[in-house]
């Protein structure tokens, strides 16, 4: 394809196939309604407020599209011009990108990573999926505020990999989204037995914390982004307020008075294992671990379609991980080795939470710390909740735009007048009533399995971001096209989708010798397809579409890659002239504001 400027038009298209000439401003959008028209329409009120209510569930108008377009074309507009509304502030996707990631992951899955690896596995092991999340966020922000579209990152490998590929990875993506709502409301459900004995309520409790999130996000984007913006700024004040106490404790300043220092560290260890092979498969081990805690993390792209101001809040967001990653995760997972013995018979073993059984608890009991332990618990239950709502938010646009690419039934792309992926929602909240499963006896085999469905959805969901990212970059050169033009650019350019890649193919690699050879147990079918199940079903779901479409390309060639549609900024010699006035602002602020700018 060859790409023709238009100041008037904005950015045109040339299929050099077909000879199909495409105007993506004029002549695609037979309405003639704009991205913006759609966000922000209007219809007449009726004077009644109940029927007003009533109107606003009906379906936003439709695009009408020209039906000489190719599949691919079709996909790229629906998706830039999909209705969602734009209600998301620069705070919101602030406090989603610094505590939106903050779960159990961090406060209970770091309980078995501290039993199976030690104080320095965990560290080592976090550390190292750190790096790969603070590389994959900046590529993701790169995209995301070139292309705000309608599900973000969940579009990006049908337009610049495959379709094939974007369809498999897409598919394993949702059914992640589905397991956890169920999943994280039966947690909290149990995070309530913290404060008595395992109770007969459970399942009022399942009733109560599922009607909340769902009507949390009947209100909207903007009912979930007050929501997390709740939720994120109690984990952040509860985590930092632990990492200061727990600084306190390790100096001696408790009530026992006891110097705690390195004493763990030393006895019973920094690693699990007496020989090198034993501590490198414990540190292995916690790289799924890990990656579960960063889970959400690119919930950042996904909201950039309804965000008001993507250009200037998505990179701030994007950035906010590296200060997230440092203060949040490393400090605090510091300071709970230096607290609990990994030998401690409380840390988890199992993947439903036991509230009793966090390290962050663990660490203010054993130090003689009275009612904060109740504190965290509070906040873990918070924590449980936030995370239910982000999937219910995750999965119905990833539903809408499986819809909008032709993967899934039309019914999945309705979206009401107040920009509600309604079908979407209701289907999610829906697959969430498995929360009652809570009151049977088989709860945790039953979400063993569903959890590997999608257990290794996060780490295909990164490799297809920065691979997506790689093919942009590519597109850009093939096509004669510079970076220069990006609102945007990664600070770490390419070489960081690079590194991302090959950091999480070994992890993939590792899971695979864990999942066929576990540490601690003998190697069984039924183990290893716990671990491992999502990874044949995305095969399986890639070679499927080839047959049924029967598409045998592998990759989508960079000279006709389409890297315009869904653009907001439509002049970009115009958009150039005003970087170039941006940057040469930026030249004259002081070194320090610069550094900070260039990492927050």
């Amino acid at each position: 394809m060859q790409q023709d400027i238009s100041k008037e038009g904005g950015p045109s298209v040339i299929d050099e196939k077909n000879k199909n000439y495409i105007s993506n401003q004029e002549n695609v959008v037979e309405s003639g309604a704009s991205q913006e028209d759609y966000s922000n329409s209007s219809y007449p009120k009726s004077g009644s407020k109940w029927k007003d209510f009533k109107d606003s569930f009906k379906r936003m108008d439709s695009v009408d599209l020209d039906p000489n377009l190719t599949d691919a074309q079709k996909i790229a507009i629906l998706t830039s011009q999909s209705p969602l509304q734009r209600k998301l502030k620069n705070r919101h996707l602030q406090m989603i990108a610094i505590g939106g990631a903050i779960g159990t992951g961090l406060f209970i899955g770091s309980s078995k990573a501290l039993r199976t690896a030690g104080p320095a596995g965990i560290l080592i092991g976090w550390g190292l999926m750190a790096t790969m999340i603070l590389c994959m966020c900046l590529s993701l922000g790169e995209m995301a505020v070139t292309f705000p579209v309608s599900g973000g990152y969940t579009t990006y490998a049908t337009r610049f990999i495959d379709e094939s590929y974007g369809f498999a990875n897409n598919i394993n993506y949702m059914m992640q989204a589905l397991v956890v709502l169920p999943l994280e409301i039966v947690a909290a459900s149990i995070t309530v037995d913290y404060w008595g004995p395992k109770s007969q309520y459970r399942a009022a409790f399942v009733a109560l914390f599922w009607l909340c999130i769902v009507s949390i996000n009947m209100f909207g984007v903007k009912g979930y982004g007050e929501a997390e913006f709740v939720f994120s700024l109690i984990k952040v004040v509860t985590v930092i307020g632990f990492i200061i106490l727990g600084v306190i404790l390790v100096c001696g300043g408790g009530p026992t008075h006891e110097y705690i220092g390195s004493k763990f560290w030393s006895n019973p260890g920094a690693f699990v294992g007496d020989t090198a092979g034993q501590k490198f498969k414990g540190i292995c081990s916690v790289f799924v671990t890990a990656a579960f805690s960063f889970a959400n993390t690119e919930l950042v792209g996904l909201a950039a379609a309804e965000t008001e101001d993507p250009r200037k809040s998505v990179p701030k967001a994007a950035k906010q991980v590296f200060w997230r990653i440092t203060l949040f995760y490393i400090l605090s997972l510091l300071m709970v080795g230096l607290l609990v013995p990994y030998t401690d018979p409380r840390l988890l073993g199992s993947s439903i939470v036991d509230a009793a059984a966090s390290p962050f608890v663990l660490a203010l009991k054993n130090h003689g710390i009275k009612g904060l332990p109740s504190v965290i618990n509070v906040v873990i239950l918070t924590a449980v909740l936030s995370v239910g709502n982000s999937s219910v938010f995750s999965c119905s646009r990833c539903l809408t735009a499986l819809s909008e690419q032709g993967f899934l039934p039309n019914v999945f792309g309705y979206i009401d007048r107040k920009g509600r992926p309604l079908v979407s929602i209701i289907f999610s909240s829906a697959f969430g009533l498995l929360c009652f499963l809570a009151v049977s006896h088989q709860v945790q085999e039953i979400f063993d399995w569903m959890l590997s469905l999608s257990g290794l959805s996060s780490l295909f969901i990164w490799l297809t971001i920065s691979l997506c990212h790689i093919r942009f970059r590519k597109a850009l050169s093939a096509q004669n096209r510079s970076i220069d033009e990006l609102a945007f650019a990664s600070p770490i350019g390419i070489w960081g989708s690079y590194y991302s890649v090959f950091l999480i193919i070994v992890v993939l690699i590792l899971q695979f010798w864990i999942a066929l050879f576990p540490g601690h147990q003998k190697p069984s079918a039924s183990n290893f397809f716990k671990a491992y199940l999502s990874m044949p079903i995305a095969v399986a779901m890639y070679l499927g579409h080839k047959i049924y479409t029967k598409n045998w390309k592998l990759l989508i060639d960079p000279k006709y890659m389409d890297i315009d549609t869904g653009r907001r900024e439509l002049d970009i010699e115009l958009f150039k002239q005003e970087l170039l006035e941006q940057n040469a602002i930026m030249a004259k602020k002081p070194f320090i504001y610069r550094v900070y700018n260039f990492w927050c």
